[in-house]
This record gives structure tokens, sequence and C-alpha cells, in this order.
């Protein structure tokens, strides 16, 4: 019986999809991984086996360098994080969060805004280039930052992820032709997309990989992306020049006296919109019980 190391690309059903060369195997995985406890995830890099009768075994999940448990991919290295500049309006609390899983998960991170003909992204943009991030500002008109946004994907497994409607479809289409993804317009009534992606799948791009996932209310800051407060202030990276020189060691950079990260925001060396968003985020994790943490 002969092996073979690759990358799985989808799980369904049961089935396990696995790209070795230009090939793509159809596997089951042996018991061993349900009685370890360990599901195989999109981006899993797997050895398999082959048997004369055409049947294939996921035999091996390699060691994972990061993961994310909703949507369920691993060894990203790279998340792109969508937002339409309207229909449907941006939330920079939205975005904040996933930037904020990012960063305590220690993924690299991006922001694309969409539909810029729509609505400029300037302000939006200005955010988050001055935050730190890699920010991509796309038309559906033309495809001006189209190939600057290829080349920061090659080479990588990158998750994009966004609401319904802000044009996840519509954009793997124009980063890679060939898949025809169906796409839906978006609904008036209910301010979403009709077509919603069910599970995360792999698409090759040039000599990377991109993973289609569910919209942003399947990626919530509970379970295996719950981060605790004693982190949340490492995961909002242009905090990271100020921590540990707070007049006072408690400092939870909220509203406290002599609290550098405040006062860089008030000076606007930090945007008032991110501190917005760490001090609702910290809110919500001070709240957490001990108990609770034992789900991760």
């Amino acid at each position: 019986m002969s092996q073979a190391e690759g990358l799985l690309i989808k799980g369904i059903g049961g089935f396990y999809y696995v790209q070795v060369g230009d090939t793509v195997y159809e596997c089951k995985a042996k018991g061993i991984h349900r009685k370890n406890r360990i599901t195989p995830l999109a981006g899993d890099a797997v050895t398999i086996s082959f048997n004369p009768s055409g049947y294939c075994s996921l035999d091996e999940i390699h060691e994972r360098k990061n993961f994310l448990n909703r949507p369920p991919v691993a060894n990203v290295d790279k998340l792109f994080i969508l937002a339409s500049t309207r229909e449907p309006m941006p939330s920079t609390f939205v975005i904040d969060k996933f930037t904020a899983i990012a960063q305590d998960k220690g993924i690299d991170c991006a922001v694309v805004f969409t539909k810029t003909d729509l609505a400029a992204a300037d302000e939006l943009v200005e955010i988050y280039q001055k935050s730190g991030f890699d920010v991509f500002a796309l038309s559906t008109q033309n495809d001006n930052g189209l190939e600057e946004l290829k080349a920061a994907m090659n080479g990588k497994i990158c998750v994009l992820c966004g609401n319904s409607g802000v044009g996840k479809s519509t954009l793997l289409n124009r980063l890679c032709p060939e898949l025809r993804l169906e796409t839906g317009e978006i609904s008036e009534k209910l301010g979403r997309g009709r077509h919603t992606t069910r599970q995360v799948e792999l698409f090759r791009v040039g000599d990377g990989y991109i993973a289609d996932t569910p919209g942003f209310a399947a990626i919530e800051l509970d379970g295996e992306e719950r981060i605790v407060k004693e982190n949340l202030p490492f995961a909002f990276r242009e905090f990271l020049p100020y921590l540990g020189r707070c007049r006072f060691t408690s400092c939870t950079h909220v509203a406290d006296k002599g609290c550098l990260i405040c006062q860089a925001v008030e000076e606007g060396r930090i945007m008032p919109s991110r501190h917005e968003s760490y001090v609702a985020l910290y809110n919500e994790a001070k709240n957490i019980k001990d108990w609770e943490l034992k789900t991760k």
C-alpha cells in the first residue's frame, strides 16, 4: 500500500478531499482520529494511503501551526476580512473583532473593502492602514487593486471572510474565473445575501489557496475564538508599543488614569474607532466566567 502527503481542501458528508500534486483524492478518515477527538479540517497537511481497489484513507493529520474553530480551517497564513462600503453597510466593530481573533492566534490579516463604486472607502482605508494592516479597496466596475490583492495571496493558504452580500463569491470569481461560483443579489428586506457558503473549501489560485467560508456570523468570540481579557490588549497590534509602560501595572486601557494607550487615542496615534472596539470587547471578556474558559 502506497502513501502520499497532500493538502485537505474540503470535507463533506464524512468524505475528505485531498490535493496531491494536480490530483484530488476522495478519502475516508481512519477511526483513530475520532478516537483522539481530532476532526480533519480544510488546510490540514495530511498523509493518505491507497490500496489496489482505489480506496483511499486519511491516515495522519500533521501538526497544525494554527486553526480557527468557526469557520473550521487550519494552517491559515493570512485572513482577508471583506467589508462592503454599502449594501450592507460596514461595521468597524465586526472588522475589529476578526482582526483581534487573527492577532490572538498569530495569523496575519488584511482588510478588503468592496463596492467602492457605491461609496468611497477612503476613511475606512485610513483607519486600518494607520492601525498597521494591509488594506485593499476594490470596485465592481474595474480591476484596480486586483493584481495587488493576488500578489498578497500568492503562495499562502488564505481565508476569505465576509458577511453575506459583501461580494465574496464575486471576488473569488474575479480571482479565479474558472470557479464560476454561484452569487446572489442582496435582499432589500433582509439586508443580506440570499446565497451563503455552507462549508469551508480551499480553491487553488496561482501558487496558493483561498478558503471560502460562511458569513461573519459563523465566527464568534466564543469557544476556540474567545479572547480572555488579559490577552485582549495584545490582540490590537497598534497597542503593542505602549503595553507595559502605563502608570499602573493593572491598567485595563479602557479609561484608566495614566494610560498611554488612551493618551495615544487622544493624540490621534491610535484610531478612536479601534479603541472603541477594544473597550466593547473588553467589557464582553471581563464577564466571562472561569468555567466557560474550560471549553478552550
